[in-house]
């Protein structure tokens, strides 16, 4: 197949530069490490080295070409029996780093007299399914194994390991089945080293493979932050577009019930923050499920966040073939007019039990999962707080630092003018989890705390 190759990134500022000279010509055999050409910028001269192995197919930008832009093809590579007369080059640029604002709705533009109001963001407010689909029920466990499974057979390269997922079936049974319908290659058993399990797995990825790397506990993801952030997350936007690592990791975070603090943490705030990574924290099975088949099939790295006590619960996912649920597009789980609850992951049964509630005394609330974190619908809570002109965000975490406190920054910049009270954010308490169970429960975000927060924005 062949490969195009890019005019490269050779520094982090670098945005053009000169193809000064080329030392390979059409037709000549190259490998990895071999030298190609001579790239000029205004700060040096510097060689490119090949990175895949093949026949120079075609030379597309001649030696000596100025302003030749950073991820411009200047040469296609083929393999031994193809034909540079079937080469076309593509004049699309190659996919570049992330930057956090995919899958966001434009901010509300700002009109030119001062007087006037910013118009509403425009947002995807499709239904996920179609309108009359059947619908079974099924857990959050049952249809992220169903998702995974589907892309295990759609695409062969797609293939999970971690602690016990084969022999075991899952240290939450997530798993189960899939070792009998895949085999030991493809359903792989790792040791206890997650440094060592999560770096070969972005090796798999970087060579072509679509890995699902199964943390345990997102907890024991810090012994592979390393190979998450700087090698995973940054390689796409490093190597100037021409490797990336198209992979999932995934597993519980957040609390559980009585496992103390170095297996309580939310990991979500954590991550989120991190360019070249996308983030989704899914509540419901039908979530789940469209969601990971994004994740897998997405090009980029993701970090899948799952909850422990959320694999038993049931939810109607729909029997259509094929769901999928876009990155980047929140749901409104209940309409509303009197405040905007927004939330993620096991943080929507709060904000749910609190809404319904609420009805009960006349305060009608809009609920909005967000799903995704990065990138983030920002759009659709925008679009919420300038009819309601309120906002509580719940999350498990921490509170400093959290994903609420960016929402309020975003209502900040973009809706200010329509608040009529401070957001406010319901988080876990500032202290690592208690082991004992009375002191557990003080530490985490309650249903009421929820509703006493919504009764301050609308001073009732």
């Amino acid at each position: 197949m062949a490969t195009e190759i890019l005019m490269p990134a050779l520094s982090p500022t670098m945005e053009e530069g000169t193809l000064a000279k080329w030392l390979v010509k059409e037709g000549d055999t190259v490998s990895s490490g071999d030298i190609m050409a001579e790239i000029e910028t205004d700060k040096a001269t510097m060689e490119f080295e090949a990175v895949d192995e093949g026949i120079v197919g075609k030379i597309l930008i001649e030696e000596g070409t100025e302003g030749v832009k950073v991820n411009t093809p200047i040469a296609v590579l083929i393999e031994e029996g193809e034909s540079a007369d079937d080469i076309e080059a593509s004049s699309a640029p190659a996919p570049a780093a992330l930057n956090g604002e995919e899958g966001k709705a434009s901010s509300p533009a700002t009109a030119s007299t001062p007087d006037s109001a910013p118009t509403a963001p425009k947002v995807d407010s499709s239904p996920d399914w179609p309108e009359g689909t059947a619908m079974k029920e099924q857990t959050v466990r049952e249809a992220l194994r169903d998702a995974m499974a589907e892309e295990m057979r759609n695409d062969d390269t797609v293939f999970l390991m971690g602690e016990e997922v084969a022999e075991y079936q899952g240290a939450y049974k997530v798993s189960q089945g899939l070792l009998d319908e895949f085999g030991a290659k493809r359903v792989i058993d790792t040791p206890i080293t997650e440094h060592g399990f999560a770096g070969i797995g972005v090796g798999a990825a970087f060579g072509g493979l679509r890995p699902i790397v199964e943390f345990m506990t997102f907890n024991f993801a810090m012994q592979a932050i390393d190979q998450i952030i700087n090698s995973a997350a940054k390689t796409l936007y490093m190597s100037g577009g021409q490797m990336g690592a198209p992979m999932v990791f995934r597993g519980p975070n957040g609390a559980a019930a009585r496992v103390g603090a170095q297996h309580s943490q939310d990991y979500a705030a954590w991550y989120m923050q991190v360019p070249g990574l996308k983030v989704v924290m899914p509540y419901s099975a039908s979530d789940a499920k469209g969601l990971m088949k994004t994740a897998i099939r997405d090009p980029n790295p993701v970090i899948f966040l799952e909850n422990e006590i959320l694999y038993g619960r049931t939810f109607d996912v729909p029997d259509m073939n094929d769901f999928t649920v876009p990155f980047g597009k929140a749901r409104i789980w209940r309409e509303g007019d009197d405040v905007t609850i927004v939330s993620f992951g096991i943080g929507m049964q709060y904000a749910l039990e609190a809404a319904d509630k609420l009805a009960e005394e006349g305060i009608s609330a809009e609920v909005i999962d967000l799903r995704t974190l990065r990138p983030m619908d920002t759009g659709t809570i925008i679009n919420s707080v300038m009819k309601t002109n309120r906002c509580v965000t719940v999350e498990e975490g921490w509170p400093q630092g959290s994903v609420g406190n960016y929402i309020s920054s975003v209502i900040m910049q973009e809706a200010f003018d329509y608040l009529d009270a401070p957001v406010i954010n319901c988080t876990g308490k500032d202290v690592p989890m208690p082991y004992a169970a009375n002191l557990e429960k003080h530490a985490l975000i309650t249903t009421g705390e929820v509703i006493e927060a919504v009764k301050q924005v609308t001073y009732r």
